[in-house]
């Protein structure tokens, strides 16, 4: 009699768990869809926030490098940041795709992109262009400490609003939000921009009621 065959019986290959599969139309496919939606536009306004924020970032990385290494900018000299750097930083990848394109083709999507910045910025600056008051000591002071990396940080920040129609004035847009900047060391204060402020919330209230007297101030030298 041949011996019986001992041994463990043969073990069978662990599975993983099998993925549910859900009819179309049911209520469960329904719920799934949705929330894979949801996940989908929290990450692309996740990712237009990021982007907009390193754009903003970049503009105040801009200024921040054209502080003087002592004292602080005139009005003129303001202007002349905006005027000659700021709104010609774009001039050469223009020129480059304008060389690149050729004769008779269509502008490229970065050209056509190039280009509309350009206009917007030189609107924005001809109606009014909000920048950091490179003018102002104390707020000079203040934005030396940023570390160039968190954007709430230049939300501390006093603003001007200046425009290439009239370059010799300049509107108080935002007051600033640090204790340093609550008292105007130059001796010099401008009015604020009483639309802009709505939109801060700055703290309007607390500020003496001479400070409102007109909206605007001609300035000939720094704040």
């Amino acid at each position: 009699m041949a011996p019986s065959k001992t041994g463990k019986p043969a073990s069978k290959e662990t599975k993983g768990k099998k993925e549910k599969i859900f009819h179309p139309g049911s209520r469960k496919a329904g719920q799934l869809n949705r929330t894979q939606v949801r996940k989908s536009k929290l990450a692309g306004q996740a990712a237009k926030r990021s982007q907009k924020h390193s754009s903003k970032t970049d503009f105040y990385g801009f200024f921040f490098h054209a502080m003087p290494d002592e004292g602080v900018l005139t009005l003129e000299e303001l202007h002349g940041i905006v005027r000659n750097v700021w709104l010609t930083r774009n001039d050469d990848d223009l020129e480059e795709e304008r060389k690149a394109r050729r004769k008779g083709r269509p502008k490229s999507t970065k050209e056509t992109k190039l280009e509309e910045i350009m206009l917007q910025e030189a609107e924005q600056y001809r109606t009014g262009m909000e920048v950091p008051d490179l003018t102002h000591e104390a707020n000079v002071a203040l934005f030396r400490r940023w570390d160039q990396v968190e954007f709430p940080y230049t939300q501390l920040l006093r603003h001007i609003r200046i425009s290439s129609s009239r370059p010799d004035v300049a509107t108080l847009s935002r007051l600033g939000k640090h204790f340093t900047l609550e008292d105007d060391p130059s001796g010099r204060d401008l009015t604020p921009d009483l639309e802009a402020m709505d939109v801060v919330d700055a703290p309007l209230a607390q500020e003496p009621s001479s400070r409102f007297s007109s909206t605007m101030m001609t300035m000939d030298g720094p704040l």
